[in-house]
Formats: structure tokens, C-alpha cells, sequence
């Protein structure tokens, strides 16, 4: 009987949400550059590290969603991802910065090469700030 009041409760829930809600549908994602990174100077392998990433937020319709985060062997390319809110009230910011973190595990030995991503130069040229962090036993 319980599982039944609990399915049919999520039923009604369910059937309650409007699918036809285009308040919210005017968004686009943007990868922002980083200005700062707050990284350990070196790893110890198997240990878990946080990673705080500081970008420049341009206006208040940016809100970070998650990291851009491609590995290829021991090498990292890492970038804020943000949803940007298409709507008339946004105000543009000017010199702020926002920090994410994401949790690093340390999986391999040798040295990890982390890229985050700054932007393009004047040719379109992706920029990065590289760091590189030996990894100990």
C-alpha cells in the first residue's frame, strides 16, 4: 500500500510540471578564460587535491555550470563553463572574478601538465597558462 501512495504521489508530482515553461529557455552556454589558479606546487600519487580556478565573470547573467575538462595521457586542459541568461536586466561587471574548484586524483606518476585555457590572441590562437606538478610517492 505504501508503494502505491509513494507512486502515485511521484505520478502527480510528475504530471504536474509544465514541459511548455520557455521562461527559462533563453540560455547559451560560454567557456570563460582563467585569470589565476590555486594548484599545489606537487602531488603524492592516490591522494585527492583541490583545484580552484579564478576567471572573470563579465555580467550577472553568467553563472558557472562546470569545467571544461579534456585529458590526454598526463596532460589537462581545463576551463570554466557558464550559462549565460539571455534576458534585458543583465548588468555588466567590471574587474570581477568568480573562483571554482574541482577535486583532482592523483592516478599516475610523472608529472601532470595542466593547460587552462585564457582565451585567443589576435590570430585566434588558444592561450593557456600552463603549470606543470610533479607527482611523489
Amino acid at each position: 500500500m505504501k508503494k502505491l501512495i509513494a507512486l502515485s504521489l511521484a505520478l502527480v508530482l510528475l504530471v504536474s510540471c509544465s514541459l511548455d515553461d520557455n521562461d527559462n529557455d533563453n540560455y547559451s552556454f560560454e567557456i570563460l578564460s582563467v585569470e589565476s589558479v590555486d594548484i599545489p606546487t606537487e602531488f603524492t600519487l592516490g591522494e585527492t587535491y583541490p583545484i580552484t580556478v579564478t576567471y572573470l565573470n563579465p555580467s550577472t547573467c553568467h553563472v558557472f555550470r562546470e569545467f571544461y575538462y579534456s585529458k590526454n595521457l598526463n596532460e589537462r586542459t581545463v576551463a570554466p563553463i557558464t550559462l549565460v541568461y539571455e534576458n534585458d536586466n543583465c548588468q555588466t561587471l567590471e574587474n570581477v572574478t568568480e573562483d571554482a574548484t574541482f577535486n583532482f586524483v592523483v592516478t599516475s606518476n610523472g608529472s601532470y601538465i595542466f593547460k587552462f585555457w585564457q582565451g585567443e590572441d589576435e590570430n585566434g590562437e588558444d592561450q593557456y597558462l600552463i603549470i606543470e606538478v610533479p607527482v611523489t610517492e
